[in-house]
């Protein structure tokens, strides 16, 4: 019975000493990952197809500023709006709803294949050059306070989109 009763005991001490000597053996140290930025907004500007873009924002612009400066006018009107400036306030406001919503979706489809060709790029110039993380610059605006010049890869970005 003694040998049990000091068997017993032992067990769980080695076993609470082999995890103590397993927690003070060196770990392996991983390398220190590499961050880089990209300024998107630049990128995208700088994008071959983006004038594409731009055009089609410029002729939602032009159209519905007119209609949203009439919406405005008779909003200006208050509680003196006269019932059928009213009914035609309720028509310009679902009309520009409805050709916002439709210059939305066409500028989305053209903004989509632009994004998906800059996350490429992004990922090209990323790989290309050893960084494991990269930020928007624009969104790590206050997050950063200072980053080396040499984290930029924005220019990097831009000739991975020129050459495609």
């Amino acid at each position: 019975m003694k040998r049990s009763l000091k068997s017993s005991f032992l067990a769980p001490a080695l076993l609470v000493g082999g995890f103590g000597l397993g927690t003070l053996a060196p770990h392996a140290q991983t390398a220190p990952q590499k961050i880089a930025f990209v300024n998107v907004a630049e990128v995208l500007k700088a994008h071959p197809d983006n004038a594409a873009v731009v055009a089609l924002q410029q002729k939602a612009d032009a159209e519905l500023k007119p209609l949203n400066d009439q919406i405005k006018a008779l909003q200006a009107q208050g509680s003196a709006i006269k019932p059928a400036d009213k009914d035609k306030l309720t028509q310009l406001i679902a009309t520009i709803q409805n050709k916002a919503k439709d210059y939305d979706k066409q500028i989305n489809d053209k903004v989509g294949p632009l994004t998906e060709q800059v996350d490429a790029a992004v990922s090209a110039a990323a790989k290309a050059n050893g960084v494991a993380v990269v930020m928007d610059a624009a969104a790590a605006n206050g997050l950063v306070v200072y980053a080396d010049p040499g984290t930029d890869l924005t220019a990097a970005v831009k000739n991975a989109l020129t050459k495609k």
